[in-house]
C-alpha cells in the first residue's frame, strides 16, 4: 500500500513541469527512483532530463525485464535521459557514475528495434561523442569531484600501504631473529655431527632470494597493470553498460564511439550484429571492453567457415562470454572441398577456447553429419542449444542423445530438422535424459504425424521440468491433437503449449504428408468455424483442473519467455 500511495503521489509531482525548479531543489535523495519511474510510466521527458541531470547516486539502472502491464520506455524519454547524462557531466549535484542500459527497448520491442527510424545504439554513441565535445568547455566540474574521490581513496590506499609494510617489517625482523637461532643451532650441529654442508646453507638462501624475486615481480606487474587500467579510465566520468545493435548504417558511429575517450565511456553486454564483414567484426570486437560481454549475436553475415575460424579466438579473449549466436551466416558442409576437414579441425579449436559457453545457437548453418566435431569439443555443458534448419543426420541425433550436453539442458530447439522412425530413438533417448532439467522444447516443422507422436508421448510426458511445448507445422489430425492435450494434462510444470492447426482444418487438396512450408502458405478453410479445435482442446484442460496450461496455434506472436 505504501509503494502504490508513494508512486501516485510521484506521478503527481511530475505531472506539472512548470513547478520543478520549486519542488527539485528540496526532493530528498530516497524519492528520486520513484520520480524518475513515474517520469517513465507518464512520459515526462522534461521531467527525466532533469531529474537524470541531477542524480544524488553512483548507479542508475533503467530496462530489464517489464513487469506485467507496464510500458516500454517512450523514445523522447529515452532521449531526454541521455541527454540529462551529458549536462550532469558538469553539474555539481550529479553523481552518476554508471548508466546501465541493459534490456531497454523500444515502443515495439527488440534489441535491434530501430524505434521509428531512431536507433538506440546509435544514440547512445552520439551522447558519448557529444560529451567528448561538451566537456571540453572550461567548467568539469564533475570530472573534478571524481579527481577529488580518487585523491581520497589513493590517500587510504597509501595508508594502509604504510601499515601493511610496517606489519611486513615486523615479521622479517622476527623471521630474522628466528633464522639466527636457527643457523646457530644448525652451526652447533653442524660442528657436532658435520651432517649440514655450507652448499645445502646457500641453497636455501638462494631459494629464498628466488621466492622473494619472484613476489616482488608479480606485485609489480599486477601494479603496472592497475596503473594500465587506471590510465586508460582517467578520463571516464560516467561508465555507459548496454546491449548494443550494430548494421552496415551504424557501423561507422558505433566505430567512433568505442574509439573514442572522453568523460563517457560505452561498455557492451549482448552485441548483435547484422550484414557485417568479418573484417569490421573483428574491429568491433578488439575495441569492446574485455570484461562484461555476455553474449554475440550475429546474422545474415556471410562469415563462411574461415570467417568464423577467424572469429573464435578473438571472442575467446572475452572471459564471461556465455551465449554465441550465428544466423544465416553462410555455413555450408553440404558441398565437399579439400580442406573442410582443416576448416572442421579450426573450428572445434575455437569453440575450445570459450570456457564460458552455455548458449549455443546456430540457425540454417546446414551442418549435417558434423554436430560431434562442433559440439564435443566445448569444455563445458550447454544449458541452451538452438538447432533450426540445420539439416541434421541420424549420426547428429544419435550423439545429441549421449553427449555431455544432455543431462544440463534447459532449453532445446530442433525445430524444421525432420524426425522419421530411424531418430525417433535417439529422440526419446535424448528427452529422457533431459527430463530433469528440460524447460523449453521445441520440435515445430519436423514432420510428426500422429504415428510418430503416438510413439513420442511417453517420453515428452516424462520431462517433468517442461514449461513450454511448440509443436507448430507439424502434419497432426484432430485425434492426435486430442492425444496431445491428454498427455499434456499430465504433466505438472507444463503452462505453454503450441500446437498445429489440424489436418482437417485446412482447405482441401492439402497432399497426405504436407511440409512445414505447405502447412504454412496452404490456406485453411474459411468455411468452418476456427475455434472449434480451440474450444474443443480447452475443454480438456478444465475437465482436467488445468486451466493454468496456455494453448495457442499463433506461431507468429508465440514466446517461450512469457512463462514465468
Amino acid at each position: 500500500m505504501v509503494l502504490s500511495l508513494l508512486s501516485l503521489c510521484a506521478k503527481e509531482v511530475v505531472r506539472d513541469h512548470s513547478s520543478s525548479h520549486s519542488w527539485l531543489r528540496w526532493m530528498p535523495k530516497d524519492l528520486y527512483r520513484a520520480l524518475l519511474e513515474a517520469a517513465f510510466s507518464t512520459c515526462r521527458p522534461l521531467a527525466v532530463g532533469e531529474l537524470v541531470q541531477r542524480w544524488p547516486e553512483l548507479t542508475l539502472r533503467v530496462g530489464g525485464r517489464r513487469k506485467p502491464g507496464q510500458t516500454a520506455p517512450n523514445r523522447l524519454c529515452i532521449q531526454s535521459m541521455l541527454l540529462g547524462v551529458v549536462r550532469g557531466l558538469t553539474d555539481h549535484r550529479c553523481a552518476l557514475e554508471l548508466l546501465d542500459l541493459c534490456g531497454v527497448q523500444g515502443d515495439e520491442g527488440g534489441m535491434g528495434d530501430p524505434m521509428g527510424g531512431w536507433s538506440l545504439t546509435v544514440a547512445l554513441c552520439t551522447m558519448v561523442l557529444k560529451a567528448r565535445v561538451r566537456t571540453r568547455r572550461p567548467q568539469r566540474t564533475r570530472r573534478e569531484q571524481k579527481k577529488e574521490r580518487d585523491q581520497e581513496r589513493k590517500r587510504i590506499s597509501a595508508l594502509e600501504r604504510e601499515r601493511d609494510l610496517k606489519r611486513e617489517r615486523g615479521q622479517k625482523k622476527r623471521d630474522g631473529e628466528l633464522n639466527s637461532n636457527e643457523s646457530t643451532n644448525i652451526g652447533e650441529r653442524t660442528e657436532s655431527s658435520g651432517s649440514v654442508s655450507e652448499e645445502d646453507l646457500s641453497k636455501g638462501v638462494r631459494r629464498r632470494m628466488e621466492m622473494e624475486r619472484k613476489r616482488e615481480r608479480t606485485v609489480l606487474g599486477s601494479s603496472e597493470r592497475e596503473a594500465e587500467e587506471k590510465e586508460m579510465d582517467r578520463d571516464v566520468v560516467v561508465h555507459v553498460r548496454a546491449d548494443l545493435f550494430v548494421n552496415g548504417r551504424s557501423w561507422e558511429r558505433v566505430h567512433s564511439a568505442l574509439s573514442t575517450s572522453g568523460p563517457l565511456k560505452l561498455q557492451c553486454r549482448y552485441l548483435r550484429v547484422e550484414e557485417i564483414s568479418v573484417p569490421s567484426i573483428s574491429i568491433l570486437l578488439d575495441l569492446l571492453p574485455r570484461r562484461g560481454l555476455l553474449g554475440v549475436d550475429i546474422r545474415y553475415s556471410s562469415l563462411g567457415v574461415a570467417g568464423l575460424a577467424e572469429l573464435l579466438p578473438l571472442l575467446s579473449t572475452f572471459p564471461a562470454l556465455k551465449s554465441l549466436r550465428l544466423h544465416y551466416c553462410n555455413l555450408d558442409f553440404r558441398r565437399v572441398h579439400p580442406s573442410q576437414s582443416e576448416a572442421l579441425g579450426e573450428l572445434s579449436q575455437g569453440l575450445a577456447r570459450l570456457q564460458e559457453l552455455r548458449h549455443l545457437s546456430l540457425t540454417a548453418l546446414r551442418l549435417p553429419g558434423q554436430l560431434r566435431v562442433l559440439l564435443s569439443s566445448l569444455p563445458q555443458p550447454l544449458e541452451i542449444l538452438e538447432l533450426p534448419y540445420l539439416s541434421l543426420s541420424p549420426a547428429d541425433f544419435a550423439y545429441l542423445s549421449c553427449s555431455h550436453h544432455t543431462s544440463t539442458l534447459q532449453q532445446l530447439d530442433l525445430s524444421e530438422n525432420r524426425l522419421d522412425e530411424n531418430t525417433l530413438p535417439s529422440i526419446r533417448r535424448l528427452l529422457s535424459q533431459a527430463s530433469g532439467s528440460l524447460q523449453h522444447l521445441s520440435l515445430s516443422g519436423c514432420g510428426l504425424t500422429d504415428g510418430l507422436l503416438g510413439l513420442l508421448l511417453p517420453s515428452l510426458g516424462g520431462c517433468r521440468a517442461l514449461k513450454s511445448l511448440a509443436l507448430a507445422l507439424n502434419p497432426l489430425s484432430m485425434a492426435g491433437l486430442m492425444d496431445l492435450v491428454k498427455m499434456a494434462v499430465r504433466m505438472p510444470s507444463l503452462r505453454q503449449l503450441l500446437y498445429p492447426n489440424p489436418l482437417e482444418d485446412y482447405q482441401p487438396g492439402l497432399p497426405d504428408l504436407p511440409s512445414s512450408a505447405q502447412l504454412l502458405d496452404w490456406p485453411l478453410d474459411e468455411t468452418s468455424d476456427i475455434n472449434l479445435t480451440s474450444n474443443k482442446l480447452n475443454r480438456v484442460l478444465i475437465d482436467n483442473g488445468r486451466s493454468d496450461i496456455f494453448l495457442t496455434c499463433d506461431l507468429l506472436n508465440y514466446d517461450k519467455d512469457m512463462v514465468a
